[in-house]
């Protein structure tokens, strides 16, 4: 008795947890993107897309460190359906970011945030690096703290493309 009981428990976590992957939406904020040049956009323009959305800072020494690499991730999935979004944290004075951006040749979409308002949306980001990977429907499936690991977000674009 105390085995069937047991294994019942068992089943009944794992089909939680089952379920709680499956169906657990963890959607991103509905927000709209102004970019350098004046163009603008909103999440929900994005949808049926991956989107990368990445908080940083010219100042940041891990930002200016990973801004290549998401370089990379652009020119490789763009074409495949990979938007990156780069956001520029409030502090950051848009002069400095104009100069980043032209300096570096950034080919994506590079947001400003006077206001932090983005930022707010996404849970009040304070830390840069701070990005979001956010799948088709547009949900967010990962969230990263510092520097990202870029052999995981290769892996998880491409299941997601």
């Amino acid at each position: 008795m105390k085995k069937g009981l047991i294994a019942a428990l068992a089943l009944l976590a794992i089909a939680s947890i089952a379920y709680a992957l499956l169906f657990s939406r963890n959607p991103a904020p509905e927000v709209k993107l102004t970019s350098l040049a004046g163009v603008s956009t909103n999440t929900a323009a994005l949808k049926g897309k991956v989107v990368l959305v990445n908080f940083w800072a010219t100042s940041c020494p891990g930002c200016v460190e990973e801004m290549p690499e998401i370089k990379k991730l652009h020119q490789q999935y763009a074409g495949k359906g990979l938007n990156v979004v780069a956001v520029a944290m409030s502090y950051d004075p848009p002069n400095y970011v104009q100069s980043f951006v032209a300096h570096n040749q950034l080919p994506f979409f590079v947001a400003l945030d006077p206001q932090g308002e983005v930022a707010k949306a996404f849970g009040d980001i304070q830390l840069a690096p701070t990005t979001f990977l956010i799948d088709k429907q547009g949900n967010i499936i990962k969230r990263y703290v510092g520097v990202m690991n870029f052999p995981e977000v290769r892996r998880l674009i491409e299941q997601q493309l």
